[in-house]
């Protein structure tokens, strides 16, 4: 089977394709890539990293730390000096260490929020963020291009490599807990401590939150946060079907307010003292407003096009400008790295804001929701009450149909917008538009969006409306519309 990098890096079922032999071949033709005349670093002007240096990272899924081992030999047998860490760690504390480092990329070994089965490659730039589409082609070109050579990968063993000083072992934790304490307002916890339940789901951001939150008086019960490859047989991620242990913690009083990070730490969940599930749209809605009423801070927002739209009325009543972008955050880092943003997310749970690293961050939103809260002194189902009176209602639901074949995204995009229905659930279809996939923008602000998976033979169907029943209304006409593309 080919290897292809998708919306973030490369990802496979254990010991079907992600083989050590697949592995290696991969993290040669990352160094060859490197190496190039063509390689681009993205750095911003001013800031060149150390071309020989790299940073490898891993998760807590079945082999990570074996794996993160071989790329570390195969990038020493290539010259490299390789920082490895110690233990699992969040992926936005390797991607941070990068930057902090200057070194030219880093590679994680993780597959995220997808099934336990699974593992992957995130190949990350000098900036901080993931590594531009074009690196990433540029991999895969030298991928293939070993391959037809019959080219293997240079590899070092492991104790010369340490023998050498091209391979050291270090903790990326107090470097990253410095620069999350320049981005959140501890004095203000501490003011205020809270009751806290963690959910790190099993995955690296495992004692992450609880760590930095030591000496604020802040009370945190974490669950989950042992090592568990297979994460207790569900998928590591924040979303509300996955979050049934967290509710049951905070329904037997644990905390008076539950927080959820994914597999590798970039993603971001949320529940109330109710035990209501906060997704990521009401938490970069919450974000945004608290950034620019208490911090008094202005800048544009950037979402992607299946988030909310309350971002949108937000940025109006603050007068801000709004970027859409396809999915995938690697879209939203590139206007973090050419503007200043204030601040940019998506719906899957990856948010970041000015001042931090052009990625998703799940243990810096975390912490901006208990500073939000000690701040405000309201609670998180007051806070998110309050914001959508004033800018919702707003319910939000996702359908993802399996298909038994590929869809060519523009065929789907022509035939859908060729066909575009005068209304939708009773409501005017106002807009259509074709960033990625199809969305139909209706007169009440609710909104349609139909596109094929990034990184599976799926067909998601986004829907946004002002009610429950429009929701659904949505939801049908969406399915009823895709069933007839595929």
């Amino acid at each position: 089977m080919p290897i292809h990098f998708g919306t973030d890096g490369w990802r496979a079922v254990i010991s079907d394709t992600f083989t050590f032999h697949n592995l290696r071949m991969v993290t040669q033709a990352i160094a060859d890539a490197i190496k190039s005349d063509t390689w681009n670093d993205g750095s911003p002007v001013g800031k060149t990293p150390d071309p020989d240096k790299m940073v490898v990272g891993f998760d807590t899924r079945f082999l990570s730390d074996r794996y993160a081992s071989e790329v570390a030999r195969v990038l020493a047998g290539n010259g490299y000096t390789v920082f490895l860490t110690q233990g699992d760690a969040p992926t936005p504390a390797i991607s941070y260490i990068v930057r902090h480092m200057g070194a030219i990329a880093g590679v994680v070994i993780t597959a995220s929020h997808n099934a336990p089965r699974y593992n992957g490659v995130k190949l990350k730039a000098s900036y901080g963020g993931s590594a531009l589409r074009e690196q990433c082609r540029r991999v895969e070109v030298y991928l293939n291009d070993n391959e037809e050579r019959g080219r293997g990968p240079n590899m070092m063993d492991y104790q010369q490599a340490r023998k050498l000083g091209l391979l050291q072992r270090f903790n990326p934790l107090p470097d990253y807990y410095a620069h999350l304490r320049k981005l959140i307002n501890f004095d203000a916890i501490a003011d205020n401590p809270q009751r806290i339940v963690v959910d790190s789901m099993y995955g690296s951001g495992r004692g992450i939150i609880k760590g930095i939150l030591k000496g604020t008086g802040c009370e945190v019960r974490e669950i989950r946060g042992d090592m568990n490859p297979g994460f207790g047989g569900v998928h590591p991620e924040p979303i509300a079907r996955y979050l049934g242990t967290l509710a049951g913690a905070i329904s037997t009083g644990m905390g008076d307010m539950g927080l959820a990070t994914d597999g590798d730490g970039d993603r971001i969940g949320a529940m109330d003292e109710r035990g209501n599930y906060i997704d990521p749209h009401k938490i970069m809605a919450l974000a945004m407003r608290y950034l620019v009423e208490e911090r008094g801070w202005r800048g544009p927002a950037v979402r992607t096009v299946s988030t909310t739209r309350m971002i949108d009325r937000l940025a109006q009543a603050y007068d801000l400008p709004v970027y859409e972008t396809p999915v995938g955050f690697n879209y939203i880092a590139n206007y973090m790295l050419k503007e200043d943003i204030l601040i940019g997310g998506e719906e899957s749970g990856g948010i970041s804001f000015r001042g931090h690293i052009p990625e998703g961050d799940g243990a810096l939103m975390a912490l901006l929701l208990i500073e939000m809260v000690a701040t405000s002194g309201a609670s998180l189902y007051e806070l998110v009450e309050d914001l959508v009176n004033k800018y919702g209602p707003v319910h939000y639901q996702r359908t993802d149909l399996r298909l038994s074949h590929p869809i060519a995204k523009e065929q789907m995009s022509r035939q859908l917008t060729e066909e575009t229905p005068p209304e939708i659930g009773g409501e005017k279809v106002i807009e259509v538009q074709s960033l990625d996939g199809v969305k139909f923008i209706l007169e009440d602000d609710s909104w349609l969006l139909i596109r094929p998976s990034g990184t599976e033979p799926v067909l998601r169907v986004y829907a946004e409306g002002r009610t429950p029943e429009m929701v659904q209304e949505l939801l049908k006409f969406g399915e009823e519309v895709a069933a007839g593309t595929t």
